[in-house]
């Protein structure tokens, strides 16, 4: 894993969330983006070298409108920018953690994505980010 790649926000409105982060940190978003496979819309910010996706539910069964049931708005997840998705899966599968996904998937910002099972890695979702333009299929 190279870096952190972004911080995932579950939040309960996109407009309002952007509002906030906008005054926040002192910079629109500079992108917003529906993702249909996963019932959200995401919203990105950029700050420095810092990345915040914030994820409202555009499904009522969708995951991030569970998690805001269950938890109410907040860090979602973690989110790890690697150089080789598929190899980084098949590592963390051999030290024992379960993964969400049994291949990688399109996400959002024109990422291949794929998700570490909170019960392995302490409560946390970890989401593995790898750019689209680097895998090849």
């Amino acid at each position: 894993m190279k870096k952190i790649e972004h911080l995932g926000i579950a939040v309960k409105d996109i407009e309002t969330s952007n509002t906030l982060f906008e005054k926040l940190l002192g910079v629109a978003p500079y992108k917003q983006e529906a993702v249909a496979s996963e019932g959200v819309l995401t919203s990105f910010f950029q700050n420095g070298p810092n990345k915040i996706e914030l994820l409202a539910s555009t499904d009522v069964d969708g995951p991030i409108a569970k998690f805001l049931e269950k938890k109410g708005e907040g860090i979602h997840h973690v989110a790890f920018e690697v150089d080789d998705i598929v190899a980084e899966m098949a590592r963390l599968k051999s030290e024992g953690f379960t993964l969400l996904n049994e291949k990688p998937k399109k996400g959002a910002d024109n990422k291949w994505v794929a998700f570490v099972h909170p019960k392995s890695a302490n409560g946390m979702l970890v989401e593995l980010c790898q750019e689209a333009s680097l895998k090849n299929e």
